[in-house]
């Protein structure tokens, strides 16, 4: 299993698992996982994390900042049937007319779209899930984000790209008592 968090969940991580976490044993779990890519942080969220929540993520979980723990995505870009999803699924056809945009300005907006955090992670766990052969292989989305469309953004959140592609995503709380077999009491004071 291959898990990619998302930025929403690592500041979850940080805020309110982390200070009540016994003497760093959950710090340390988190740590293993992403230095043995079973937890992928893909570039783009380690660069989104040094711009929110006074860079929390980077000072307290320092070991993303070293070289080799964050998956490059340069070369992870989208193919045509990828746009075409983009363009009819993954776009909020009611925010597109309410913002009234010309040809010009909605493929900007896709454009940085695709190059952000969120189109990135959707793109790597596309790739993982055609590539994978082996059951067990399976890759999941985390993210603390939740499908309800309350920010007027173009794009979809997460979650609800996560179902309308078939990928597999959860929260954090999820991920470690129900995938991880965590009993968050015994790493929480």
């Amino acid at each position: 299993m291959k898990v990619v968090i998302d930025t929403s969940s690592l500041i979850a991580l940080v805020r309110y698992y982390l200070p009540f976490d016994k003497d760093d044993s959950l710090k340390d779990f988190i740590q293993k996982k992403v230095e043995s890519k079973e937890i992928i942080i893909i570039d783009k969220v380690h660069e989104e994390s040094k711009y929110v929540a006074q860079k929390i993520v980077v000072k307290q979980l320092d070991f993303i900042n070293t070289k080799g723990n964050t998956i490059k995505t340069t070369d992870l870009l989208p193919y045509p049937k990828f746009f075409n999803i983009v363009d009819n699924q993954l776009c909020n056809q009611t925010i597109k007319k309410l913002k009234d945009l010309n040809e010009t300005e909605y493929e900007k907006q896709k454009n940085e779209y695709l190059d952000s955090a969120d189109g990135k992670l959707i793109l790597y766990c596309l790739r993982e899930k055609n590539q994978s052969t082996l059951l067990d292989d399976k890759t999941i989305l985390v993210t603390e984000e939740t499908s309800t469309e309350n920010d007027n953004k173009l794009f979809k959140k997460l979650p609800e790209c996560c179902r309308v592609l078939e990928i597999e995503n959860c929260n954090l709380p999820t991920l470690l008592e129900k995938h991880y077999n965590i009993k968050l009491s015994k790493y929480l004071k």
